[in-house]
C-alpha cells in the first residue's frame, strides 16, 4: 500500500458543524466555511462550494445528520416527517451525480426503518452511517488508485479533465487518485488538463492540488485538447464520472465527449475511474441520465464575454455523456473492468440500491 499524505482536506465534520474547503475561492485564497444548517449545504451543492460526485454523496450524508440534530427535539412524528422532507431536498441539490442521491438513500433508509426506535437511537444512527460513507469513500479512493496505477507507466503523459481528485472525494480521488498512486510509488509521470470552461475547475482547482502535492502538471485551453493528443505527448487518459449507466455510457463533466472522441481517433487509452456508488442500475444507458444546465451567468460572467446587443442567449450543460464504445476500461474499486465485464458488477449492484462494499 502507498502511503499518500496530501497537503489539505476537502470535507470534515466537528462536532454537529460541518467544515467545506471553499472550491469556489481557489487557487487564489483556501478559505473553510463552517455549516450547521443542511439547507446551507443544499447551497453549497448548488452554487459548487463542494462538488465532484463522490465529495458531494458524502456532504449529503452529513447534510442529513445535521438534519437530525436541528430536527431531534421534535415529536417523533414531527422528526420523521421533516427528515423525509430533508432526504427529499438533498436528493435535489443537483441532478446528474449518482453519489448524491446513493448517500441519500442509505440514510433515509435508516430513517424509515427506525419508526419505533427512540429518535435519540435514531440520530447516532444517522451519524454513524454518515461516517461510514466517508470512511468507505476514502477505501474506494485508496483502492481505486491501487488498481489503476498498475495501468501507469513509467513516463507516462496522461491527461484529465474537469477535477476527480481529493477535492472531489474525502479520500486522493478516483482519477487524480491513480496518478497520485503511481506517482508516490516512484513513476515519473507528467499530468497534462484543460482548462475545464466554464467554471475552470481544471485550470483552478486540478492544477492546484496537483502542484501543492509537489505533481508535474501543465494546463491548457479546451480547444487544445486535439493538438496535445495528436502530439504523441499523451499516452493515457483517465477521467472521473458523475453517473454510469448499466451499459458503460458515461456522464462526466462538459468536454469528457470530445476528449473521448479524439483519443479514440488517436488511438490513445481513454479510461474512466470511478466507485461503485457512481454505477446507476436504474439508468440502462445514457439516454436516462439527467443533464444538469447551470446558470448561463458561468459563461457570461467569463472575462472578455461581451454582447453588446443583448440578444446572445447562451448554452450551458455541466455534463456530456461519453457512450460506451469509447471507454477502454473502468478503473474501479472491484478492479480493471472492461464494459462486458461491467454486467455482472451492476446486476449484482441492482438487486440491491443500497448495497454496502
Amino acid at each position: 500500500m502507498v502511503d499518500i499524505e496530501l497537503p489539505f482536506k476537502t470535507i470534515e465534520l466537528r462536532g454537529d458543524h460541518l467544515v467545506l474547503l471553499d472550491q469556489r475561492q481557489l487557487p487564489e485564497k483556501v478559505e473553510y466555511v463552517q455549516i450547521e444548517k443542511y439547507k446551507v449545504v443544499i447551497e453549497a451543492i448548488r452554487n459548487m462550494t463542494v462538488r465532484g460526485a463522490p465529495a458531494i454523496g458524502v456532504v449529503a450524508g452529513f447534510a442529513m445528520f445535521l438534519a437530525s440534530v436541528e430536527y431531534s427535539n421534535l415529536p417523533e412524528d414531527g422528526y420523521f416527517r421533516l427528515m423525509s422532507k430533508a432526504a427529499d431536498e438533498l436528493s435535489l441539490a443537483r441532478p446528474t451525480a449518482a453519489n448524491l442521491r446513493w448517500a441519500v438513500q442509505r440514510i433515509r433508509k435508516i430513517i424509515e426503518g427506525n419508526h419505533g426506535i427512540s429518535i435519540a437511537k435514531t440520530h447516532q444512527m444517522v451519524k454513524q452511517e454518515a461516517e461510514a460513507i466517508e470512511a468507505e469513500d476514502k477505501e474506494l479512493c485508496r483502492s481505486i488508485g491501487e488498481h489503476g496505477a498498475a495501468l501507469i507507466n513509467d513516463g507516462d503523459g496522461i491527461l484529465t479533465h474537469c477535477n476527480a481528485g481529493a477535492l472531489a472525494t474525502a479520500g486522493i480521488g478516483t482519477a487524480l487518485g491513480v496518478i497520485y498512486t503511481a506517482a508516490f510509488s516512484g513513476k515519473k509521470i507528467r499530468i497534462y488538463s484543460g482548462e475545464t470552461r466554464p467554471v475552470d475547475q481544471g485550470r483552478r482547482l486540478t492544477s492546484w492540488e496537483l502542484a501543492a502535492s509537489g505533481l508535474d502538471v501543465t494546463i491548457l485551453c479546451d480547444n487544445m485538447i486535439g493538438s496535445i493528443i495528436s502530439s504523441g505527448k499523451i499516452d493515457k487518459v483517465i477521467v472521473g464520472a458523475d453517473r454510469i449507466a448499466m451499459n458503460g455510457d458515461t456522464a462526466n463533466k462538459i468536454g469528457t465527449l470530445n476528449m473521448a472522441l479524439i483519443a479514440d481517433h488517436f488511438q490513445v487509452p481513454f479510461y474512466v475511474a470511478a466507485p461503485y456508488s457512481t454505477f446507476d442500475p436504474e439508468a440502462q444507458s445514457g439516454a436516462d441520465i439527467p443533464i444538469e444546465f447551470r446558470p448561463k451567468d458561468e459563461v457570461a460572467s467569463a472575462e472578455n464575454y461581451v454582447d453588446i446587443h443583448g440578444k446572445i442567449d447562451i448554452y450551458n450543460p455541466a455534463f456530456d455523456v461519453t457512450p460506451v464504445n469509447l471507454i477502454t476500461a473502468y478503473i474501479t474499486d472491484r478492479g480493471i473492468l472492461t464494459s462486458s465485464e461491467l454486467g455482472a458488477v451492476l446486476m449484482r449492484k441492482a438487486k440491491n440500491l443500497n448495497q454496502v462494499h
